[in-house]
């Protein structure tokens, strides 16, 4: 044992020796490497170190290289990391693989897309018990609709003004019952965003649209506007049941008739301007056979002139033909007994 130790001792001593022999250089080196580490690292820490440690101590899971990162592709830590600290707080998967991870947060941004928007639709939807993910929130923001509102809307849903006052003049629809008496009226259509059709499907001025033109439809096809008056609910219920929320981003709820009015006897004055017109054509026809009449008469006359023309003209030759029967001795005269 104690050979041994000498033979350990011996290495040791000669390591010592030659590391006194170049001590000054290489504690000068590893000196200014300590201090330049030191360094890097009071900056990083100086810089990132107030959010690694608020997204530490709130379970985001926001590595110091992420931060680093997101620093050189010009990606605003601030927001990733509150979007993650809200995601965990809010009992959302975070998870680095299939979860809300910082990565796709980073994707979303850099996609100059709302990810704050995207994170509270997201918890919105999750306390609503509405199944909503991140990459069809995402998809619904990079789309341009306010993916936040339309959860909204999913859970307190939204009543439109049928026809829309931005749109209408009068603010009302006007539509004529099969008795020509025109009714004015105005609908409040409840809807409800149906988020697995918001990508792609029509907007709410569809919506209103196909309510309106339904809602004109089956007035017209009411016997009498007092059909109409009696129980506006038919012409609700008739509406409703044509499915007119087809391929859009809502589901209605409800159609009501908010407010219903007569307006003018459009079926009479149409009959009156019939009438009138008519009266005009029947007019205009008697004009026309008296221009006939007069142009036949005038013809008439230029025929009577003439025929009296060819009468002198042969009551002239009467003489003539004497004249050359007496010279032809043709002409005998009668002596009376």
């Amino acid at each position: 044992m104690h050979s041994l130790g000498l033979e350990v001792q011996y290495p040791m001593s000669i390591f010592f020796a030659q590391l006194s022999l170049t001590s000054p250089p290489v504690l000068i080196g590893l000196l200014i490497l300590a201090l330049i580490v030191g360094v890097i690292s009071l900056t990083v820490f100086w810089n990132f170190g107030s959010l690694w440690l608020q997204a530490k101590t709130s379970g985001a899971d926001v590595s110091m290289s992420s931060l680093i990162g997101m620093y050189f592709r010009q990606v605003r830590s601030q927001v990733i990391v509150n979007a993650k600290i809200m995601a965990a707080q809010a009992g959302l998967d975070i998870n680095r693989s299939n979860g809300i991870s910082t990565q796709r947060l980073e994707a979303h941004y850099l996609a100059e897309g709302n990810v704050m928007n995207v994170i509270n639709a997201i918890i919105a939807a999750h306390r609503a018990g509405i199944d909503l993910d991140f990459d069809r929130a995402a998809a619904i923001d990079l789309a341009g609709r306010d993916v936040l509102d339309a959860v909204r809307t999913s859970v307190h849903p939204r009543v439109i003004d049928c026809p829309d006052p931005k749109h209408s003049g009068s603010g009302f629809l006007s539509a004529i019952a099969r008795n020509g008496i025109e009714l004015r009226v105005k609908a409040r259509v409840t809807v409800r965003t149906n988020l697995e059709q918001l990508i792609g499907g029509a907007t709410e001025e569809t919506v209103i649209a196909r309510v309106g033109e339904s809602i004109i439809s089956s007035i017209g096809s009411s016997e009498t506007h007092l059909v109409v008056l009696e129980n506006p609910n038919l012409i609700s219920r008739t509406v409703l049941k044509r499915g007119l929320d087809n391929q859009t981003a809502f589901t209605i709820v409800s159609i009501d008739i908010a407010h219903i009015e007569v307006g003018q006897n459009i079926g009479a004055r149409l009959r009156a301007d019939q009438a009138e017109a008519d009266v005009r054509m029947a007019r205009a026809q008697a004009e026309q056979r008296r221009s006939e009449a007069i142009a036949s008469e005038q013809v008439m006359k230029a025929k009577v002139a003439e025929n009296r023309a060819n009468l002198v003209l042969a009551e002239s030759e009467v003489p003539k033909a004497m004249a050359k029967a007496f010279v032809d001795g043709h002409f005998q005269a009668t002596t009376g007994t």
